[in-house]
């Protein structure tokens, strides 16, 4: 499958955000010792899955090839039994001028950072998608934010680069 998304630093927490649907999240990626793993093991709420996420071409991450396996308790028992980079997040669910916004609050020595993705079905549609008032920046094209590289960081880790956005803390406890 061909995923479609943009990404964004969050400028606040959208208004109404504590109201909408959530789930908590653990991201465990593999193998600990690359420095950007792209292997995933996810624990979605009751969902249980491994993704394996890949730039299509070139550089442009907003257009990945993504492969995901559900896996049983059994299976992700297992596996979770393997050292891997983890990062923890809440994922709000909010609608906005028709669309879905994924609204990530990063939990734990990540806690402060707020990232904000959309999927689009068409390249057209994700091309022409201006970005939301509530967001500051577009971090799409940033590794340093990429999931993968995210994992086991903590926020003085990345705090450079958010800084080059003018990015402050977000307290979201709700």
């Amino acid at each position: 499958m061909i995923e479609l998304e943009r990404t964004y630093l969050a400028k606040r927490l959208p208004e109404g955000l504590s109201e909408c649907p959530s789930r908590e999240m653990l991201d465990i990626y593999l193998p600990a010792e690359s420095r950007h793993p792209v292997l995933r093991l996810r624990k979605n709420g009751d969902q249980l899955e491994m993704t394996k996420k890949t730039i299509v071409e070139g550089t442009d991450s907003s257009k990945m090839e993504e492969q995901t396996i559900k896996l049983s308790d059994e299976e992700y028992a297992a596996l979770t039994g393997i050292e891997g980079k983890r990062v923890g997040k809440t994922r709000y669910l909010y609608e906005i001028d028709g669309r879905t916004a994924e609204v990530d609050v990063f939990v734990g020595a990540l806690s402060g950072l707020v990232l904000v993705d959309f999927e689009f079905e068409t390249e057209a549609e994700k091309d022409a998608f201006p970005m939301p008032e509530f967001c500051l920046a577009e971090v799409t094209q940033e590794e340093f934010i990429a999931g993968g590289f995210l994992a086991g960081k903590s926020y003085d880790d990345i705090a450079p680069g958010l800084s080059r956005f003018g990015y402050e803390r977000i307290d979201a406890a709700y």
